[in-house]
This record gives C-alpha cells, sequence and structure tokens, in this order.
C-alpha cells in the first residue's frame, strides 16, 4: 500500500512544495554546475539541484582551458600562414629562368635525342604503315558486318535450340549492319575524293597527308610490344620529387623511430606546404614523425640520396624553420657537380667593394647568391689538402683588395705562392715555413697586439669628438685622412706551422687578444688551416671566431673545431663532401643560416686581372702600400749562424752546455735559461744529431763524455738550409 499521499488531498502549501520537489532537473546542466565547482562540489545557491543524481560520465583528460577565441586577433594573424598567389619559382627571374632553362634543356634533350634516331623511326613506319593499312581495311568490313555485336548471344541461342530468339538476334544484327554499310560507303567515296584532290592539288599537299597518315597507319600496324619511337628514359637525369618517393626514402635512412611511427600512421610524415619548384628543382617541407629531428635526417644524407636513387651531390636536407622536426629537402634537377657554376662577381670591371657591405663570396646548391661579411668579423677557413681552402681564403683577401681603404697584411706558411698574385696590394706579406718566416709572422702578432692599443686610443680620440658615436670605425672614420683606422685585413694561411713551432704558445696567447679586441677596432683576422685540433688551432681562437667555413674534413673531430661544439650533431657534417672532385664546397656557419655553399673559383690568372684593377683603384685614391721600415719584422738571428759564431776555436766537438753559455752572453735576451735541453729541442728540426761527444770542458779541465754536437754536422745542416732558400 503506498505511502505517498495523493496530491488532491494535501494542503496547498504542501502541494505547492511537492511540485517544486518534484520538478524535473536537466542532467547536462546539472553535471556541467558540478564540473565547474571546485572540487567538484554542488553551488550553494538558489537554483534547484538533483542531489540524488550520480554523474556517471567518463572523467575528463585534464583540466579546463582557454578558449581558442580567447587569443588575441593579432596573434592569430601572425600565426596564419597564406599560400602565395603565385608559385614559388615565379616569384623572382632567378625561379623563372631556371624553370625555363629546364624545361627547355629538357625539350631540346628530347629532341636531339629523337632526331638522332629518325632514321630507324622512318625504316619501322615504312614497314609497318602497308600492315596497318590492310589491317584497318579488314577492321572497317569487320566493323560493318557487325558480327561482333550479338555473336556471343546467337552462338549461345543456337546451341541452346532456341531458332526464334537466334532469328530476333540475328535481325538485329542485320539492321546494324545496314546503316554501317552506308557509313563506309560514304567514308570510302570521302577516301578517294580526297586522294582526287591531292592528286590534282599542289605537292606539298601530299607530303602533308603523307605526314599525317602514313604514321597513323604503322602505329595501326605495329606489334603492340613494339612501339615506331624508343622511350626517352630520364631517370638518370632527374627523379621528379612526390610524396610517395618522399616518404619511402624516409623509411628507408634506417632510423627506427621513423619506421614505427609510419608502420603506426602512414601520416605520420606530412607536407604542410606542397612540394614545388625552387630554382633549378623542387623543394619538400616535410614534417617528420613526433619525436624525430630534422637533423637526424640531415645527418644520414648518404642513405636519404641512396633510397631515392639519386647521386649524393644533388639531395640536400637541412632543417627547417618552425619546429626542430620539420625537414627541408631539396632535390636538384641535376648533380651540383654537373651544374654550372656562374662567374666569379668579382671579375666584373665595373665591381667595386665597400667592405662594410657584403659582397658575393659563393653559391648554394641552387645557385642562389651569398655574401660575405669581413667588417667587425673574423673567419676561419679549415679544411684537408686538396678541398679549396686556399682559395676560398684568398678570394675574401681579392675583394678587400678591391676597396682601396683597406690595408692588407699576411703570412703564407705552406711556401708554395698561392698569395704572391696579392703581393702589388699588400702591406706586408711572407712566404714560407722556415725559421725566419715563423719569426716574422710571430713579431707580426705583436705588431697587431699593439696596433689595436692605438686604435682604441684613436677611437676614444674620436668619440670625445663626436665622430665615433657607437665608439668603433665606421666607414666615416675609415674614409677620414689621417684617421689611421683603415680597415686591416691579417690573414694567416696554414697557421698550424706557427702553432706547432717554439713560438706557438705565446703566438695563440696574443693573437686571441687581438681577435677580441680587433672586432670594433677595424683589425680583421682571416686564418686558414687544415690540421684542426687542439694544438694547431688554440680553442680560445676559434671559440672567438664568429665567421666559419669548413670544406671537406676527414673527421668529427676536425669537423666541430671548425663548425663549433655539436656541429656534427646539428647536421652540420664537412664530412660528406669529397677533396679535388668537390672542391669549394664546404658548410659555412656565422652568416644567417648554416648551409653548404660552393665558394667561388677564381684562379692565378683571373686572380691578377682583378689585383691590377685594385692597384688602379689604389693609385687613384694614393693608397699604394709598401712594406714596413719603420719596425723589425723578425728577430735578425738564427740558431744555426749563432752556434756557428760561438763554436770555440777548431774543436770537432762541444758539449750542449759550453755552447749554451757562449749563446747567453751573446744574446741573453733571446738565450737566457737555456741549458742543454733547451738546445736539444732548438736542433730537432735540423739534420744535427745530440749525442754524447768527447771533449774538454771551456776552463781546460779534464776531458770527458756529455752531450754535445759536431762541427761537421753543424756547418752541413747550414749548408742545406741555404741551398732550400736559393732554391737549388
Amino acid at each position: 500500500m503506498s505511502t505517498h499521499p495523493h496530491p488532491d488531498t494535501m494542503p496547498a502549501a504542501e502541494s505547492a512544495d511537492a511540485d517544486a520537489a518534484a520538478e524535473v532537473v536537466d542532467l547536462d546542466t546539472a553535471r556541467a554546475r558540478r564540473a565547474a565547482a571546485p572540487g567538484g562540489e554542488v553551488p550553494d545557491d538558489d537554483e534547484t539541484v538533483d542531489a540524488e543524481t550520480v554523474d556517471d560520465a567518463p572523467p575528463a583528460e585534464g583540466g579546463p582551458v582557454d578558449a581558442a577565441g580567447d587569443i588575441p586577433s593579432e596573434v592569430l594573424a601572425r600565426r596564419r600562414e597564406r599560400r602565395p598567389i603565385l608559385a614559388e619559382w615565379a616569384r623572382s627571374w632567378r625561379g623563372v629562368r631556371a624553370a625555363a632553362k629546364h624545361q627547355g634543356k629538357d625539350a631540346g634533350y628530347v629532341l636531339a635525342y629523337h632526331a638522332v634516331r629518325s632514321p630507324k623511326y622512318a625504316a619501322k613506319t615504312a614497314l609497318w604503315a602497308p600492315i596497318g593499312l590492310v589491317r584497318g581495311i579488314a577492321q572497317a568490313l569487320h566493323w560493318a558486318s557487325a558480327e561482333e555485336g550479338n555473336w556471343h548471344l546467337r552462338q549461345t541461342a543456337a546451341q541452346r535450340g532456341e531458332a526464334d530468339v537466334w532469328l530476333k538476334l540475328d535481325a538485329r544484327r542485320q539492321r546494324q549492319t545496314t546503316w554501317r554499310w552506308w557509313v563506309l560507303a560514304l567514308a570510302t567515296a570521302g577516301i578517294v575524293t580526297g586522294l582526287i584532290v591531292l592528286a590534282l592539288g599542289p605537292p606539298w599537299w601530299r607530303w602533308l597527308a603523307a605526314l599525317t597518315v602514313v604514321p597513323f597507319l604503322a602505329t595501326r600496324g605495329r606489334p603492340a610490344d613494339k612501339p615506331i619511337t624508343d622511350r626517352v628514359s630520364e631517370g638518370t637525369r632527374y627523379r621528379k620529387l612526390t610524396a610517395v618517393l618522399v616518404r619511402r626514402a624516409l623509411t628507408s635512412v634506417q632510423m627506427a623511430a621513423i619506421t614505427s611511427a609510419v608502420a603506426k600512421d602512414p601520416k605520420a610524415i606530412s607536407f604542410p606546404v606542397d612540394i614545388h619548384r625552387d630554382g633549378p628543382g623542387h623543394l619538400a617541407i616535410v614534417d617528420l614523425p613526433y619525436g624525430v629531428e630534422a637533423a637526424e635526417v640531415v645527418a644520414r644524407r648518404g642513405k636519404l640520396a641512396s633510397a631515392m636513387r639519386l647521386p649524393l651531390d644533388q639531395v640536400w636536407p637541412e632543417t627547417a624553420p618552425g619546429h626542430t622536426g620539420r625537414l627541408a629537402l631539396w632535390v636538384g634537377y641535376e648533380p651540383a657537380s654537373a651544374m654550372k657554376q656562374p662567374p666569379c662577381p668579382l671579375l666584373n670591371d665595373g665591381l667595386k667593394v665597400d667592405l662594410f657591405q657584403p659582397f658575393p663570396f659563393a653559391t648554394t646548391p641552387k645557385l642562389d647568391q651569398i655574401m660575405a661579411e669581413l667588417m667587425y668579423r673574423n673567419w676561419l677557413f679549415g679544411g684537408q689538402p686538396g678541398s679549396g681552402k686556399t682559395f676560398a681564403l684568398r678570394l675574401l683577401l681579392l675583394a678587400a683588395a678591391l676597396d682601396p681603404r683597406a690595408e692588407i697584411r699576411g703570412y703564407e706558411l705552406k711556401g708554395v705562392g698561392d698569395f704572391a698574385v696579392l703581393e702589388p696590394v699588400m702591406a706586408e706579406y711572407g712566404n714560407g715555413f722556415d725559421d725566419e718566416t715563423l719569426a716574422r709572422a710571430f713579431a707580426f702578432i705583436q705588431w697587431l697586439y699593439e696596433e689595436c692599443r692605438r686604435r682604441s686610443q684613436r677611437i676614444a680620440h674620436y668619440a670625445r669628438l663626436g665622430k665615433a658615436p657607437e665608439n668603433k670605425v665606421t666607414p666615416e672614420l675609415a674614409s677620414l685622412k689621417g684617421s689611421g683606422l683603415r680597415p686591416l685585413v691579417a690573414w694567416f694561411d696554414e697557421l698550424q706551422e706557427l702553432m706547432t713551432s717554439k713560438f706557438g704558445k705565446e703566438a695563440g696567447e696574443i693573437l686571441e687578444k687581438v681577435i677580441k679586441l680587433g672586432r670594433a677596432l677595424g683589425v680583421i683576422i682571416v686564418i686558414g688551416t687544415q690540421i684542426p685540433d687542439k694544438d694547431s688551432l688554440p680553442t680560445g681562437i676559434s671559440r672567438n671566431v664568429n665567421s666559419r667555413f669548413c670544406l671537406s674534413v676527414a673527421d668529427q673531430t676536425a669537423n666541430d673545431m671548425i663548425l663549433g661544439t655539436s656541429a656534427y650533431k646539428q647536421g652540420l657534417r664537412a664530412t660528406v663532401f669529397q677533396p679535388v672532385s668537390e672542391a669549394g664546397w664546404g658548410v659555412l656557419r656565422g652568416l644567417g643560416k648554416p648551409q653548404s655553399v660552393r665558394s667561388f673559383y677564381v684562379d692565378t690568372t683571373a686572380a691578377g686581372r682583378i689585383v691590377a684593377r685594385a692597384v688602379a683603384l689604389r693609385t687613384k685614391a694614393g693608397n699604394i702600400p709598401t712594406f714596413p721600415t719603420d719596425r723589425d719584422v723578425a728577430p735578425q738571428h738564427h740558431v744555426l749562424d749563432d752556434l756557428a759564431r760561438v763554436w770555440p776555436g777548431d774543436d770537432k766537438s762541444v758539449w750542449n752546455e759550453t755552447l749554451c753559455a757562449a749563446l747567453v752572453e751573446l744574446r741573453p735576451d733571446v738565450y737566457g735559461g737555456w741549458g742543454s735541453a733547451q738546445l736539444t729541442a732548438a736542433l730537432k728540426p735540423f739534420p744535427i744529431k745530440v749525442g754524447d761527444v768527447w771533449a774538454k770542458p771551456a776552463d781546460g779541465g779534464k776531458a770527458t763524455t756529455k752531450r754535445g754536437i759536431v762541427h761537421t754536422d753543424l756547418t752541413a745542416a747550414i749548408t742545406e738550409r741555404d741551398r732550400k732558400r736559393s732554391g737549388g
């Protein structure tokens, strides 16, 4: 029996309360209010809440977040990427020229390919055209008879003995063949009329008809597997970049993260931008699977090229802006080694260089021009023999020579004379790796430090006058006559020869100071080395150089010594370049985005023409350099000559300690503190054997055996040194 009172028997007030209590509650609204309340509690307000209802909805993943509509409109506008109206290749004359050149080259290739084979094509056409004529007539007669229309149905009706069905089908065939014979007759009449017209018309009509009809008949008469024209295969020349090709290549580079991601989701590799033409090639922007960095793919450039079945220098991957998992893959129409690099713009007679402005230095794989800078920069070139390091370094000096204000001084410590062509525009030049040249190079570094000190005082002076607002060398100060603040380009090729000599430690310490101080003082240091290790290239020097060009190197250590720590892991790998065959190619870092470039090639003959223009510009400006006469550029002594000078009388052998005492007395500032060990180390580069010799002390005591040298070895070493100096 129900215990709930009937509404009709309840008082009015109680009935109203019951109606309120029995009001239907919107469960979705209640759940939303409960979720919005702190801790999931029901809000304590006047609204009715169904406290007995249990929310059985699944828990939300994470707490509430701001709606996307709260993001400012200007931020959304910056994040919105609009597709360009014109394609990338059509937005610059370079792209248009590259596209036209590529299409024209392909068209010319196809025409030449078929032109060479035209006699064979003519023979095939003459052979198969009659067969095509007979086959065409037979096919026309077969069509007019309408035998194939319902042939199978008539055969089935005949086999079943259904005569009436067969008669109906044959009547249908006869109706079809009636109008077809009329069509065939009209076509034959038209052909006959055409032949009469061709026979009565000019000869070129007949030739035109033959060139049109005969190939058509040949295509009708040829076997299905023997085409008239050969296929033009372009697989070895260029393989068009497609999404399928890129995905297949990326899954073939042996990266487990990519392989597993694509196995779970084929769309793990996506393309935020359509693959499009970019210069002389195509560019694909690729979003790699989550957790895969583009630098990892760049490091596998060889595997990527293998997966695409293309030469290594035709495939150029690099990291793309946006995020670390975005890859920019550019594939050229042809290998970079086959693409002709444009002539160096420095060879243009009308070109003038302002060292305060960028000047052409290299080209990218797309043949885009890369501009280099010298002012407020220091440069480091590194690469193994045959990589093109010397020619790339010399290119900077040729550019500096075309600015009449620039002062150029430097030392070529290889001794072959690669920089001798620049001697007419250099204020100081040394060539060789003998002790005297190394000493002059060391003295030059000491002079550079003093020059920095002098320049700093000059800049402070002009700053007080309001002519150096940034407290550094400006174009106005460099051009101001008598300011003494012209750009000074100091260069060292094969620096390792100096760093591994007896001057190395002190020279490295001073040169590091010059690099740190010289940036604002107009002193530009340019260094080239082929042995980039901590002894040949002190880390204090390489760490403070802000522009680096690493050409072909043998290993990761050399790569990171030139380009900086972790460059190899970031995908900046000059180890992929081959010396000699890829000379001039390298990784350029410090001028915008690090990238692979090829420096312009200027041989010695062409360099001579640039130097001649530079001499004319400097003559006009009154700035013809002269070699320094106001400072001692090298110590005027040699350890072999000093040993010969202090050798005691006619003694055939002398102890080291005796010789050291005499050397200290001769040049105390040079040989002070020398002992037997120091003399032995100094004689290592020469064919002088230091061993136990029998001699008497200088004070006439008893003769005994001690470490020393023999006089004949000393004279032989001096003779050999003089022979090398004279070029004998």
